[in-house]
């Protein structure tokens, strides 16, 4: 293995953590250093754990120092000696960083909470990996988008697709988030449909015909996606089961394990993997159910980590190390997804 690819974490949040966490899992890449905005208890985990610390906000590195933080500058001076970097700050902050980046010439993955049109192309590694190869910018899509079009995409390249039509049911905030949420109601959202899922999987998926709907639910662990799906020709339930079954990045369980609800995906995930990160759709394989010629399924998605393998790979397409194949292959290894 030569030198270890450099990278910056631009916001150590509840994905920064995550990928900064993974990098250190693949052999061929190294955190150079995370950034926070204020000096909170994850500043204070990430300089435990070893990752060198700066402010996101260059006027900050003061605020860093008073709270007692070691702090090694500005995100300028991380920035000055890395290959690529993962901006995993909140919604619309990435675009505002994105300039920083032109700047200095620097090669940058965003988080779908941007806009589409922040990066030259939206990212899912089993879907269109090769579409990222070389890119300056990449937007790996949401959680919610990166679910669908990993099974949209598994169902579609082994049987052609009319129409898809499915509906959201999502944790309404990350569960530390304790400023916002629902306490107590269901929101339609939008009220006015259909939902931005359909046109962010188009971002992936140019030509599948989909449309989506999305409510927010007063829980914080997993979303929940009722999907169906017309297909071109007819199909056996057990084809499906299989074309799932043979997409590592796709888990499939049953209600007759004791999997009825997310709660108790959670509380397997917590045996299963460090932090109770699952990587993988979570698809009821006793959900596949045909109906008039229609499949349908329903998936939960671990909001937190299901994108982390998507940055992995995308970190390798843009700067070419790998195939496709290979990258997926490595990254799951890695991450132990699939085993």
């Amino acid at each position: 293995m030569g030198m270890k690819v450099k990278v910056a974490i631009n916001g150590y949040g509840t994905i920064g953590k995550r990928v900064a966490d993974a990098i250190g899992m693949q052999p061929d890449m190294e955190v150079v250093g995370v950034t926070k905005t204020k000096p909170d208890f994850d500043a204070k985990m990430a300089v435990k754990k070893g990752y060198k610390l700066y402010a996101a906000i260059p006027d900050r590195v003061k605020v860093f120092e008073d709270a007692g933080i070691e702090i090694q500058g500005a995100v300028d001076d991380l920035l000055k000696d890395v290959d690529i970097v993962i901006d995993c700050s909140p919604n619309k902050v990435g675009a505002q960083n994105k300039p920083l980046y032109e700047k200095l010439g620097i090669k940058a993955i965003f988080q779908g909470g941007e806009k589409k049109d922040v990066a030259e192309v939206s990212f899912n590694a089993i879907a269109n990996f090769d579409e990222a190869v070389g890119k300056q910018f990449v937007r790996v899509v949401s959680c919610n988008t990166t679910g669908l079009t990993r099974l949209i995409y598994t169902i579609k390249k082994n049987f052609p697709i009319k129409k898809v039509r499915a509906t959201m049911i999502r944790r309404v905030v990350d569960p530390k988030e304790d400023k916002k949420g629902l306490v107590n109601g269901i929101e339609p959202n939008p009220i006015k449909l259909p939902s931005h899922h359909g046109p962010d999987v188009q971002s992936v998926l140019p030509d599948v015909n989909i449309v989506t709907t999305a409510f927010k639910v007063p829980t914080t662990l997993m979303h929940v996606h009722s999907v169906s799906m017309e297909l071109q020709d007819s199909v056996s339930e057990d084809a499906i089961r299989d074309a799932l079954a043979a997409e590592p990045r796709i888990m499939l369980i049953n209600s007759s394990d004791g999997f009825t609800s997310t709660t108790k995906i959670i509380e397997f995930a917590r045996e299963l993997r460090m932090r109770y990160d699952l990587y993988e759709n979570a698809v009821w394989a006793d959900s596949i159910g045909i109906v008039d010629g229609e499949v349908y399924i329903t998936q939960a998605i671990n909001q937190e980590s299901i994108v982390i393998p998507e940055n992995i790979d995308a970190i390798r397409a843009m700067l070419e190390l790998m195939d496709k194949e290979e990258s997926i292959k490595e990254t799951n290894k890695n991450l132990k997804i699939g085993v």
